[in-house]
């Protein structure tokens, strides 16, 4: 009988954001496998990229960092099995996405996760044109024109905005982040493993200077 989910890591990301697909794909299994519960947290990367200057993605500003992203990204995929498209234009306008996800319930904010990013990166769809997210909702069994109405209330914007300050609090300066109970932040596709096993316990913090 599986144990039961005692710890926590929150799982902050843009659905612009690139190495936030494979991290997306994998999360929910391999925390699963670690007993730990992860709570899905969608947030704007634009804001914070403007306090640095950047008015753009950054593998954008910088040619030889975006061609080496892109190149990464193939083989990222192609060692997990995943589908990849380069989305056009990139980065995706990622708001509607992200407003719809904080206006499902948290039991169905993962398979929506999952499929935006799948539809984005996997089959480089438009995912802030409504009718794309409209497709997702209702092949997960949703009511896409009730969920989409709620996404656009004020309560929801909102909720992301605030999502969004409490991101620029925590120090967070890219995606996907992990956030542990205890407050430790890690960064980046690389350090899912990092993440998971700090949440669960499997590390070995009181060594970490």
């Amino acid at each position: 009988m599986p144990h039961s989910l005692i710890n926590r890591l929150d799982f902050w990301f843009d659905f612009a954001s690139t190495y936030s697909y494979p991290a997306a794909m994998r999360i929910a299994q391999m925390a699963q496998e670690r007993d730990v519960a992860i709570r899905y947290r969608p947030f704007l990367l634009g804001p914070i990229f403007a306090d640095q200057g950047w008015r753009n993605s950054p593998f954008n500003i910088f040619p030889n960092k975006g061609k080496y992203m892109w190149r990464d990204m193939a083989r990222i995929c192609a060692t997990h099995d995943l589908a990849f498209s380069k989305p056009d234009p990139f980065p995706q306008n990622s708001l509607l996405a992200s407003r719809v996800t904080l206006a499902l319930s948290e039991e169905l904010r993962p398979e929506f996760v999952r499929a935006v990013y799948a539809a984005e990166f996997g089959a480089g769809k438009a995912i802030a044109e409504r009718s794309i997210l409209a497709e997702i909702l209702s092949g997960l069994g949703q009511n896409a024109s009730a969920v989409l109405e709620k996404a656009g209330q004020d309560g929801v914007k909102v909720k992301l905005k605030s999502e969004s300050e409490e991101a620029r609090r925590l120090g967070l300066f890219g995606s996907p982040s992990f956030v542990t109970e205890d407050g430790e932040l890690f960064w980046g596709h690389d350090r899912l493993h990092a993440a998971l096993d700090w949440a669960s316990g499997a590390s070995t913090p009181g060594k970490v200077p």
